[in-house]
């Protein structure tokens, strides 16, 4: 029988290769039902996004050298994959953070509970760019988060308005309203 040891999560040399099947999977399916697929061109693609190998791909250069681009294209595919705290470091260094990088700020943030300084991460990038329906869609889950279903409501409003019923970032969104509702009812 084999030696099994316990780790714990994000521990142990099953990990990496955990991360870079959930990370292929997950891209797999991106095209289809993501709000936001993000970057496609990067040297760094051929490894798996998240992985360690891709980590230390990115992190070769400076962030001086880097352009908001490429530090959005990091930051998205760390919070993409649950990587939070790494994500915020390569966002925040945007010289001049374009509403994509605002609203991933925004998503990190939420992510690790921050929601008050999400909202202002995603106030920021509907500022720049009001018609982005990945943002609507995620400050809508901030609003979510509050309690504040009427204000996510709206958001749905607002993306409909944009993108229709249809879109990605419309659907997601409708069913984090109806879970919530359904929790609400269930526990009013």
């Amino acid at each position: 029988m084999a030696n099994h040891k316990w780790y714990g999560p994000g521990h142990g040399p099953g990990r990496h290769l955990l991360l870079a099947v959930t990370v292929l999977v997950g891209a797999a399916a991106l095209p289809a039902f993501a709000k936001d697929i993000g970057p496609v061109h990067d040297l760094c693609d051929v490894q798996a996004k998240g992985t360690a190998a891709w980590r230390n791909c990115v992190a070769k250069s400076s962030a001086a050298r880097r352009s908001d681009a490429e530090l959005f294209y990091a930051g998205y595919w760390l919070a993409k994959s649950g990587n939070y705290r790494e994500a915020l470091v390569y966002l925040r260094q945007a010289k001049e953070p374009d509403d994509r990088v605002l609203t991933y700020l925004g998503f990190a943030s939420r992510k690790l509970g921050r929601t008050q300084e999400a909202f202002g991460y995603y106030q920021a990038a509907l500022r720049k760019n009001p018609d982005s329906v990945v943002t609507r869609s995620y400050l809508g889950e901030a609003y979510l988060a509050i309690g504040s279903l009427d204000k996510a409501k709206d958001e749905l409003s607002e993306i409909a308005n944009r993108c229709g019923t249809v879109c990605a970032p419309y659907e997601e969104l409708a069913t984090a309203v109806a879970a919530y509702e359904r929790i609400r009812i269930g526990n009013g």
